[in-house]
């Protein structure tokens, strides 16, 4: 299994070298279909909370040669074989960083914790702050407003709503739609 710690500490320098923040790096089991895993990072440039596709593949160029260079070196940070997967966090974003919870303040949140607090554990409504203890305040729809400490939150990301599409910088699409194409001669048989 992949350590997690360790390879945050190996790619946040390597994002904040670009000039980025590195928001969450996570092994998930890869989308191709092909039953291997994928290391997903997730970073934004804090000018405009978001990565754009040559922010994102400078990363990926990035943090590539690094693992590539220590896997050379002798340390396997990920066994086996992994697709390396970079992006923006999103409108609907996952909250990982205690600054997030402060940021996004008045936005609503869906959070599911480790564990139960005042007898819930999956909580959905309006984040109200964090306070100078890592305590995080939310004003849940159904239990009204809860305070825990952020070390319980399993996972949290916002909703999508229309309060905070207004309040998010547009994504710049620019290149979205070109498709590189690797064509390959066959021989004739």
């Amino acid at each position: 299994m992949a350590d997690l710690a360790r390879l945050n500490d190996i790619i946040e320098p390597e994002a904040k070298a670009l000039g980025f923040e590195l928001v969450r790096v996570k092994m998930v089991q890869s989308e191709a279909g092909d039953g291997g895993q994928a290391l997903q990072i997730m970073a934004e440039d804090p000018a405009t909370g978001q990565l754009v596709i040559e922010q994102c593949a400078a990363l990926s160029r990035r943090v590539s040669e690094r693992l590539d260079a220590l896997e050379e070196e002798g340390t396997v940070l990920v066994p086996g074989a992994y697709h390396l997967e970079v992006s923006s966090p999103g409108i609907d974003r996952p909250l990982t960083r205690a600054k997030d919870f402060a940021n996004w303040a008045g936005h609503e949140a869906k959070i599911s914790l480790t564990e139960k607090v005042h007898g819930h554990r999956n909580l959905r409504g309006p984040i109200v702050g964090l306070d100078d203890d890592d305590m995080v305040t939310v004003d849940d729809n159904k239990a009204g407003e809860l305070s825990f400490p952020r070390n319980l939150i399993h996972s949290a990301k916002l909703v999508l709503t229309d309060e905070l599409i207004a309040a998010t910088q547009p994504l710049d699409a620019d290149g979205a739609e070109e498709v590189l194409e690797d064509t390959e001669e066959k021989a004739d048989d």
